[in-house]
């Protein structure tokens, strides 16, 4: 079961971000891989998955009326299907509507959570262009349409140079990690399950990643789902 425990100070004889700690990513075809986020040695779980042609043209369509689509709501593994039917609003969306609505109940169900911050936007930037790690005990990421989100593994990244460490300079260039083929990326479609820096036992482990730059002209469609108090 997740916790939510505050980042402990490290003590003085200890190596603050130590890449010691073993961190690795676990992948697979079927939904049941996502139970691999309670291994301690995993940070990120990938679903890999196809989309629907019905799932793509109710995504074709959302974007079609509307390619400044975004919503922002808590939902209940009950509620969310009225709710994200409402903010889709056009019938031609149910196929989208029902697949949001079964990840919600995956993602309430796994967790042990009552209820889930559901996020759906449009993109045409890079949300957080910039490799980070969340302070959230663990999200759900899943890209509808467009470029789908990059991530580094734990043994590839120097964490001094996260945030602060970066100095004004590029990912790249401040040394965060050494070449660019350490830059993994998830497929259209595919559900991840991210873990942050307050999953209890995974401090200084959470994942690094970021929102990918989008080509001019194109959009993302991107859902997250987070835990919600």
């Amino acid at each position: 079961m997740i916790g939510a425990s505050e980042i402990r100070e490290p003590e003085s004889n200890v190596v603050p971000f130590d890449r010691r700690k073993k961190r690795i990513d676990s992948r697979g075809d079927e939904p049941a891989v996502l139970a691999d986020v309670y291994r301690e040695e995993v940070n990120i779980v990938v679903w890999e998955r196809q989309l629907s042609a019905g799932i793509k043209n109710s995504v074709d369509s959302l974007l079609a009326s509307n390619d400044k689509f975004e919503a922002a709501m808590t939902v209940t593994p009950q509620s969310v299907l009225a709710s994200i039917g409402e903010a889709l609003g056009t019938d031609s969306s149910v196929e989208l509507g029902e697949d949001i609505a079964g990840l919600v109940d995956m993602f309430c169900c796994l967790l042990g959570l009552k209820r889930a911050g559901l996020r759906l936007a449009t993109l045409n930037r890079a949300m957080c262009p910039r490799f980070h790690v969340d302070r959230v005990p663990c999200r759900l990421v899943t890209t509808y349409q467009g470029v789908a989100t990059e991530w580094l593994p734990h043994q590839s990244v120097d964490r001094s140079k996260l945030g602060p460490g970066w100095n004004g300079q590029s990912d790249f260039g401040s040394g965060l990690y050494q070449q660019e083929g350490d830059v993994r990326q998830l497929g259209l479609g595919d559900v991840a399950l991210l873990k942050g820096e307050l999953w209890e036992g995974n401090e200084d482990a959470g994942l690094v990643h970021r929102s990918p730059a989008v080509p001019t002209g194109e959009n993302r469609l991107l859902l997250t789902l987070d835990v919600s108090s």
